[in-house]
Order: C-alpha cells, then structure tokens, then sequence
C-alpha cells in the first residue's frame, strides 16, 4: 500500500507539472481561432528564434557549474540518441520511400524531446533541485542535436550539403551554447540586474515556445492529419528509444539517480521546437505540430508506466 500510494503521488506532481506548463497552448490556441489571419505566427517564430531562445539558452548553461561529473549524462544521452537515429535512418528509408518531406520531419523530430520547457521542471517535480545540473547538462546535448542534425534534417532536401551547413551556422543558439559554455568554463557570473535581465528572457522564451505550439495547434484538422507521420515519430520517440535508453543505461551502470534522470529526458514528449524549425524550412509545420500533440498525449497516457520503470529499475 506504502508503495502504490508513493508511485500514485508521482504520477499525480508528473501530471500536474504538464497540465500546468501546457495551459500556455490553449492561449495560442484560442489566441489564433479568435484574430485568425491578424496572427502571423511566422513573426512569432522568428522572434522566439533568434531572439528568445539564445537568451534562454545562456541563461540555463549559467545556472549551475559544469564540472567533469556532468560529463557521463550527456554522453549516455547520445549513446542512445545516435542508436536510436542509425535504426530510424534505415527504417524511414523503405517506410517514406516516396515522401521526402516525412522523411525529414521524422528524421528531425522524432528523438527531440521537450527537455528544456518540460524536462526541466519536470524534474524538479520528480526528483527535485538537485536535478536541476543534470537536466541542465542534457538540454544543452538536446540543443546541440537541435540545432546540428533537426536543422540539417529540416533543410537538407532544399539545399546543398554545404548550403545546409551554412543555414546551421546561422542559427544563433549554435553561437551562444559557445559562449555561454566559455562563460562557465572561465568561472564569470551576471551581476544581478543582467540575471534578472536574461531569467525574464528566458521565461519569455518558455511562454513564447508554447504559445507558438498552441497557435500551430489551431491549424490542425485531425480529419486530414498525417496520421501514419504521427504514428511513426510516436512509435519511435515513446517505445523505441526509451527501451533502446534503458538498455544503455543500464549497461553503463551508473549512479541510479543519474540514471533515473537520463531516462526522464528521454522519454519527456516531442519538443515544441521542432515546430519553429519546421515552420522556418517550410517542411510541414502542421503535420510537425500534429505530431507533437499525439506525443504529448500519448506521453500523459504512459507516465504512470514510465515511473513503474523509473521506481523499477533505478529505485527512484
């Protein structure tokens, strides 16, 4: 009884930290049913883009100190990531044949989890602020996957390997992850009224992400959805990847905290990001958004399994 009444509060704080961090899409959503064409979402997603992601992104690599101790989160994180990425390659070759652009929407997105906007607090929720560096650590590897692979993804069937490289570099997140990480590294800190300046930029980057998913959300017909494209990138983000996970950390045998954590950022639902980018390569948008929605949704539907496996095999 002692057991079950412990897990049910988990899944109850896990559910809670969605509910509330998702309430931001219903505004977008309401926000683009009521002013329709009034609302250029393309404006949002530029701004959000190139201005409010770099902030939130050195904002989060200068909260905590990055030491050699972080190093083996990450390192597991791509393990699985790049396993995962070398059986979907092969997979979405024979399964998206004719259909290039579901080719490059499931390649780009469906091992990109919400690891910033939700796996953060998420984490905090389940195993609270000391999870804080680790969850910090791994969406910094989630950035750089982002914004190396998604982008080249997202762009690769509209341009030249060497024009793709060059539409990358121009994505600043690629800039600031450097910068932010030589800060850390040389030990500077904010004074106070910058920390202030960039914790606002961040939070705004957060709100802004979301309400950007919810205006996207608006456009979707489940009708005339992308169900197969939905169905594959869930079928990889929420089964394939968190067993393919499990297994590799398991087999680095690792403090089960740490563990517990990794796995967390593995199986968080598809992040709204991808939505940003699809939007800025004209490489479906919708069908990205659609995709997230069922992710997210099938994400709620499996949490309580997720921390039987969390309380299972980590003891956490």
């Amino acid at each position: 009884m002692i057991k079950y009444s412990f897990l049910k509060e988990y899944f109850i704080e896990a559910l809670l930290s969605v509910a509330t961090i998702y309430l931001f899409i219903i505004i977008g959503f309401i926000y683009k049913k009521v002013f329709q064409n009034q609302v250029n979402e393309r404006s949002f997603v530029l701004l959000n883009l190139y201005f409010l992601q770099p902030i939130l992104i050195f904002w989060g690599l200068t909260r905590a100190k990055l030491n050699e101790n972080f190093l083996i989160s990450p390192l597991i994180y791509f393990v699985a990531i790049f396993i995962t990425l070398a059986i979907a390659f092969i997979y979405a070759k024979k399964l998206f044949k004719q259909k290039p652009q579901d080719k490059s929407v499931f390649l780009a997105c469906s091992l990109v989890g919400n690891t910033g906007n939700l796996g953060i607090p998420l984490g905090i929720a389940l195993f609270g602020e000391a999870s804080v560096p680790y969850t910090s650590i791994l969406n910094i590897a989630n950035v750089f996957f982002i914004y190396i692979f998604s982008v080249y993804f997202f762009a690769g069937d509209k341009f030249k390997f060497i024009n793709a490289i060059k539409e990358i570099i121009k994505i600043p997140a690629i800039h600031v992850t450097v910068i932010a990480i030589a800060y850390n590294y040389f030990d500077f800190t904010l004074n106070e009224d910058f920390d202030k300046l960039f914790t606002m930029g961040a939070y705004a980057a957060i709100v802004m992400q979301l309400v950007v998913f919810g205006i996207f959300m608006s456009e979707v017909k489940i009708k005339t959805a992308n169900w197969s494209l939905s169905i594959n990138v869930v079928l990889f983000k929420h089964i394939v990847l968190p067993l393919i996970g499990l297994f590799v950390i398991l087999y680095f045998n690792i403090d089960p905290f740490i563990g517990s954590i990794i796995f967390l950022e593995l199986i968080v639902p598809l992040a709204v990001n991808n939505v940003n980018l699809a939007s800025l390569y004209n490489c479906k948008p919708v069908d990205t958004t659609f995709s997230i929605l069922i992710s997210s949704i099938i994400f709620i539907v499996l949490i309580y399994l997720y921390i039987l496996i969390i309380h299972t095999f980590f003891g956490i």
